[in-house]
């Protein structure tokens, strides 16, 4: 098989929660762009439409659906209508995202358990319903979106957020073992653990923290969309096909300073 016909998704499907914008938006362009059509799901179903319309320019066709990843009413209608409208799914990408910041002397128990609910249980409520149909399908790619705060701790004055780290760190595990028990199903299970990329949940501390920062990151940059689509382009295709269980930083060197 040559190497464009590894990477090239034509035919495939690709479910990528919080896709409205940020890395969510990145990804979901890159597998447009190599040929896979995209459900898109968010909260915010106004901008979520707007983000499938312009994904659709592309030459594929996208859909909106509007779902909070910590309701399991919401997952379980969104995956039934994604294979109503589409007839399977391919690609899972558990992209969704919570973080607050703050010491955790400070921190309420709603705000820890929020983090959680989007971040460690949102993907397993979409693991499991998408899951059920991948196996149906004789199998599939899972990608869950985790973080570098997940893998390492953080000094406080670039980042106090310890609900978040705490709830991507379980993200990692969960990543492994799922990778572990679903190997059976020829379903692949990885991780992207991202760095710093400038998007809305990034922001405060790339301008109230960027010396701190960039002192973390060897190469001295922050994340462009292009060291995300390769990451993601890679996970969902043939390419990875030997590959189950790992998780991938996307960082910049950020796990080596």
């Amino acid at each position: 098989m040559k190497v464009q016909e590894l990477f090239n998704l034509n035919g495939k499907v690709a479910l990528i929660t919080g896709g409205s914008k940020g890395l969510g938006y990145i990804m979901a362009e890159g597998l447009a762009e190599a040929g896979a059509d995209i459900i898109l799901c968010s909260r915010n179903i106004d901008e979520c439409k707007v983000a499938a319309d312009n994904i659709s320019k592309i030459g594929v066709k996208s859909k909106a659906y509007k779902c909070d990843v910590s309701d399991p009413d919401d997952v379980v209608e969104m995956v039934e209508s994604t294979i109503l409208e589409f007839g399977k799914i391919d690609i899972l990408i558990n992209n969704a995202g919570y973080a607050t910041g703050g010491p955790l002397e400070d921190m309420t128990l709603e705000q820890w358990n929020k983090s959680f609910a989007v971040n460690s249980t949102g993907p397993f409520l979409c693991c499991r319903e998408v899951g059920r149909q991948m196996i149906k399908q004789g199998g599939g790619k899972i990608i869950n979106i985790a973080s570098v705060a997940g893998m390492t701790t953080i000094a406080p004055e670039l980042a106090d957020a310890l609900s978040y780290s705490s709830s991507k760190a379980a993200l990692v595990f969960f990543t492994k073992d799922l990778a572990r028990k679903w190997c059976k199903y020829n379903i692949n299970v990885n991780a992207i653990a991202p760095g710093y990329f400038s998007t809305e949940m990034s922001k405060n501390v790339i301008e109230y923290r960027n010396k701190e920062m960039m002192n973390t990151i060897l190469m001295k940059r922050l994340g462009e969309k292009e060291d995300l689509k390769g990451a993601a382009l890679l996970l969902s295709s043939k390419a990875s096909d030997y590959m189950t269980g790992q998780i991938i930083a996307v960082d910049g060197g950020v796990l080596l300073s």
